[in-house]
């Protein structure tokens, strides 16, 4: 019997995250607290770009962006948000979309794998992802398991288990 395996990746929905863009778009246009103050959220090439004319405000927007990300299924663990900076009048604020699993992070994987996993499971890393194969599907899922319950600093999916 062959090895049954999944692949561990970290990607972003583009699609989600555009819509729950255009939500918080919306939202900062009817908010009363919003009004008049140039607040605004735009893609600004692969990053997210957050105006208001001060801190807290660039902050709240943050905060609406981040509730609509959750309520799209997106984790904020894969929303990589600066620190406001004043520009002229107003104060920005860079988030990006983390995309892929990075190599040390893929390698505490690897290793939480060796160390906590089913004996049976092996795991490789191949690019900016990884494949854990084993010949018992039951072993895959604990794997799952551990990992989903693991605090790591990546947003993990599971794909192409069979």
């Amino acid at each position: 019997m062959a090895d049954s395996s999944f692949d561990v990746v970290s990607k972003v929905d583009k699609m989600e995250a555009d819509n729950a863009l255009n939500q918080a778009q919306k939202e900062v246009a009817q908010r009363y607290d919003f009004k008049n103050i140039g607040a605004s959220i735009e893609w600004s090439g692969e990053k997210v770009l957050m105006k208001a004319n001060s801190e807290e405000r660039v902050k709240a927007i943050l905060e609406v962006f981040e509730s609509k990300l959750i309520k799209r299924g997106i984790s904020l663990r894969s929303l990589d948000a600066g620190e406001p900076y004043a520009s002229g009048k107003e104060y920005r604020l860079e988030a990006s979309m983390k995309e892929g699993i990075a190599q040390e992070d893929a390698k505490k994987i690897n290793k939480l794998i060796r160390d906590e996993g089913p004996k049976s499971v092996k795991s490789q890393i191949q690019g900016d992802e990884l494949r854990v194969s084993s010949k018992s599907r039951d072993d895959l899922q604990a794997t799952m398991a551990l990992l989903k319950g693991a605090d790591l600093d990546v947003a993990l999916q599971f794909i192409n288990f069979r």
